[in-house]
């Protein structure tokens, strides 16, 4: 069974793998249902989503199951739109598209362009329309998300200027690597920590960019045996402040719940490097060094 942790200030425990349900964006709902069912057997409680996932059909997908099990899941979906009205819109929309009367988080999606950060985060931005709806009761709580190698410093950027119940950002042995990220890292969860901010992870299975046509759903090549990625969840999970956000294809996810219901010490960096050369790993990031150049 997945370890439950208090899920920041929300009063929600966690399943410390949540769901990341951009893996529904391209399914038939049959295959979506398949998919719960997997979820049921390692007990997790948490889905993420978006409302960009899939152009909206990842949220839909979820109505079905939703609509007969709400009160088991912790529901999260984000909003990329970064204007008052435009976010106002997405969450209704969201709402909508899962037919439920509310979310338990919402997230500013992918918040690190820092022009976009001031539109989002100033008057008549999206931080007011998510504001406004939790004053409403359309949702209990916010977060932000946000890719790439500036990421952790505009989390911290982010959380000084708004109470944000969580952040979201990649987080695996490569990219870890390289000092400047590493470091910004290491302060966010810091901060996190101290003011009780949950802190969820991604990409912890990415292996490189897709050197021809893809195989599999996600924008990377993922790790897809299940050594390797046992290997690469128990070190991410080896972290105690941090959720592990599953992976964006829904026949690798039941590895990688595997690997999360079983993980053990967490892997030293001789066998990390060792994972990172046997599968000739290669960050999936620009402006981050490779392992050959760390």
């Amino acid at each position: 069974m997945i370890e439950k942790k208090p899920f920041g200030t929300t009063g929600h425990l966690s399943s410390r793998t949540l769901f990341g349900a951009a893996a529904l964006g391209t399914v038939t709902q049959d295959t979506a249902d398949e998919t719960f069912e997997v979820l049921k057997k390692y007990d997790v409680n948490h889905i993420d989503v978006a409302a960009s996932y899939g152009n909206g059909e990842a949220e839909k997908r979820l109505a079905p199951w939703l609509a007969k099990h709400r009160d088991e899941f912790f529901l999260a979906t984000k909003t990329g739109d970064r204007t008052y009205e435009g976010a106002k819109k997405e969450v209704h929309s969201s709402l909508e598209r899962m037919k439920v009367d509310s979310v338990d988080l919402i997230q500013l999606h992918n918040l690190v362009d820092p022009d976009e950060w001031e539109t989002a985060m100033g008057a008549g931005g999206a931080l007011e329309a998510l504001i406004e709806a939790r004053d409403e009761g359309l949702v209990k709580h916010i977060g932000v998300t946000g890719h790439g190698f500036t990421v952790a410093r505009m989390h911290l950027q982010s959380i000084e200027r708004f109470e944000f119940s969580s952040v979201l950002l990649p987080y695996n042995w490569l990219l870890y690597q390289d000092a400047e990220y590493a470091e910004s890292f290491d302060r966010l969860v810091a901060a996190c920590r101290e003011r009780k901010i949950a802190v969820q992870t991604i990409k912890s299975i990415a292996r490189m960019p897709w050197p021809g046509d893809r195989t599999r759903s996600c924008w990377y090549k993922p790790l897809e045996e299940q050594e390797e990625i046992h290997t690469a969840v128990s070190w991410v999970l080896g972290k105690p402040d941090l959720f592990l956000n599953t992976v964006g294809d829904v026949n690798v996810l039941p590895l990688v719940l595997e690997a999360a219901s079983n993980t053990g010490e967490r892997p030293t960096d001789d066998e990390m490097r060792r994972l990172a050369e046997e599968t000739e790993m290669e960050t999936i990031f620009s402006g981050v060094k490779a392992l050959s150049h760390a």
